[in-house]
C-alpha cells in the first residue's frame, strides 16, 4: 500500500493506493497540482519504499530544487530514489541519472526505458511528473496506448503507478480515456475561479478498490455535492494542507471563548475592553495537515445578529459553555438553535472542567437535550486541555468523517 501523504486522501482511499494499482491526479490548468505527485514521492520515500520519478517537463536537478522549496530533504534517500530523465536529451544536455531517454519525442524510446526500469527494480512507487508533456511530445494516441502498457507492467511487477496530468484542451477521446478508462483511480484537482483562481480543492472521481459502501458514500457526498470537496492550500515549506476558510466560535458571556481561541493559536486579533471581547476575534490554526481560519464572537446578546451573519458563511461551529454556570445555558440554547438553523456541523465544548462545581459532559448533554451524535468535549481552555482534541473532532465532522 502506497500512502499519498495528502491530508484525508489516504483515509478516503481506504489507506492509500494498493500495489499494482494506478492513479492519476487530473489537474485543472492554472491550479497548483504538481505538488500532489511530489508529496506522494516524499511520503513514499519516508515509508522506506523505492521511488522513481519520470521527469519530462523539466530537469531532475530542477525537480530536486522543488523538493527543497517544500522543505523535503530527498538526499538522504538517494540509494532508493531514481529518475527517468526524459528531459535533458531534449535540450542536448548531459544527464547523470541512471535511466536516460535518448529521444523523449519517441514513445518507443521512452517506453523501453520505463519497462526496463520496471523489470529491474523491486516493487516501487513510480510517479510521472507530467503526463501532459509526454502527450505533447509523443502524440495522444501513442501515449494512451503506452499508458495501457505501462500499467500492465506495473501490475506484473507490483509497482504502483501515479501520474500528474494537466487537462489542457486535448481531444475529448483522450480526456475521456484518462478520466474514465486508463487508471484505477482518478483524483480531480480543481480551482474556484472568478477571473482568477482564488481557491483550490480535490475530490475523488473514481477508485475501483474502495469498498462499495464507501464508494457510494463518495459518489453521493463528493461528486454530487461540491461542498464535500477538500479545499487545500500549498505552503512552502510544508506542501499540501487542507484549508477550512471559516470556523465560528460562539457561546455565552465569560464562557472562555477568547481563552479557547488563544489556546489554539497565538496569532489572534481582537477588540477588547477591560479584558472582554466586544466584537470579533480571528486566529489561524495549522495542525496535523489542516489549515483553518477561526472567528470568535462576543457572548453579549446584542451581538447575536453578528453571530447569525457569520454562521451563514461558516463551515463549522465550536459552541463554548461554562460547565460551572448552568444559568447561562438558556443563552447557550439560543445560540444552539441559530447553529442548527444553518445546518452546520458543531460540537459543544464543556469548558472550565477543573472547577469543583462543573457539570460533567453527560449532565450538560441532558441540560441542553443533545442527541448522542453531538460531541460534548470536556476542556480546560486556560491549560490547553481538550483544545486540540476538540479541533480534530470538529474537523472530522466538517470533512464528513469518511
Amino acid at each position: 500500500m502506497v500512502e499519498t501523504g495528502i491530508p484525508k486522501l489516504d483515509e478516503f482511499l481506504g489507506g492509500g493506493i494498493p500495489d499494482g494499482k494506478s492513479l492519476v491526479y487530473y489537474i485543472q490548468p492554472g491550479v497548483e497540482g504538481e505538488v500532489f505527485g511530489l508529496q506522494t514521492v516524499y511520503t513514499s520515500l519516508k515509508s522506506a519504499k523505492t521511488v522513481v520519478y519520470v521527469a519530462s517537463s523539466t530537469s531532475p536537478d530542477n525537480i530536486k530544487g522543488q523538493f527543497a522549496q517544500f522543505g523535503w530533504d530527498i538526499d538522504i534517500f538517494k540509494d532508493r530514489f531514481f529518475f527517468v530523465d526524459a528531459y535533458n536529451s531534449l535540450i542536448r544536455a548531459p544527464s547523470k541519472e541512471k535511466y536516460v531517454v535518448s529521444n523523449p519525442e519517441n514513445i518507443e524510446d521512452l517506453s523501453k526505458i520505463i519497462i526496463d526500469m520496471m523489470k529491474e527494480l523491486p516493487p516501487s512507487t513510480i510517479v510521472f511528473g507530467s503526463l501532459s508533456t509526454v502527450l505533447d511530445l509523443c502524440g495522444e494516441k501513442e501515449t494512451v496506448e503506452a499508458i495501457r502498457n505501462w500499467n500492465k507492467y506495473a501490475i506484473l511487477h507490483d509497482h504502483t503507478a501515479i501520474y500528474n496530468f494537466t487537462a489542457w484542451p486535448y481531444s475529448q477521446e483522450t480526456l475521456d480515456s484518462i478520466k474514465k478508462e486508463l487508471f484505477n483511480a482518478v483524483i480531480a484537482v480543481g480551482g474556484i475561479a472568478d477571473r482568477v483562481i482564488f481557491g483550490q480543492y480535490y475530490w475523488i472521481l473514481k477508485s475501483d478498490w474502495i469498498k462499495e459502501s464507501r464508494k457510494s458514500m463518495l459518489k453521493s457526498d463528493w461528486t454530487k455535492d461540491s461542498r464535500k470537496s477538500m479545499l487545500f492550500r500549498v505552503s512552502r515549506p510544508g506542501g499540501i494542507t487542507l484549508f477550512i476558510p471559516k470556523i465560528l466560535i460562539t457561546g455565552a458571556f465569560f464562557a472562555g471563548k477568547s481563552t479557547f481561541l488563544h489556546a489554539l493559536s497565538t496569532q489572534t486579533v481582537s477588540i477588547d475592553r477591560i479584558g472582554t471581547t466586544i466584537a470579533i476575534e480571528r486566529c489561524h490554526v495549522e495542525y496535523k495537515g489542516f489549515s483553518a481560519d477561526i472567528f470568535g464572537t462576543s457572548g453579549q446578546e446584542r451581538f447575536t445578529p453578528i453571530i447569525k451573519l457569520l454562521s451563514g458563511e461558516s463551515m463549522g461551529v465550536f459552541l463554548i459553555l461554562d460547565s460551572s454556570n448552568p444559568q447561562d445555558f438558556i443563552h447557550t440554547k439560543e445560540m444552539l438553535q441559530i447553529t442548527k438553523s444553518y445546518g452546520l456541523p458543531y460540537i459543544v465544548i464543556a469548558n472550565k472542567q477543573d472547577l469543583q462545581e462543573a457539570l460533567t459532559p453527560e449532565e450538560i448533554r441532558k441540560h441542553l437535550d443533545l442527541g448522542k451524535d453531538i460531541p460534548v468535549v470536556p476542556a480546560v481552555a486556560k491549560d490547553k486541555i481538550g483544545i486540540f482534541e476538540a479541533f480534530e473532532i470538529l474537523i472530522d465532522k466538517i470533512t464528513g468523517g469518511i
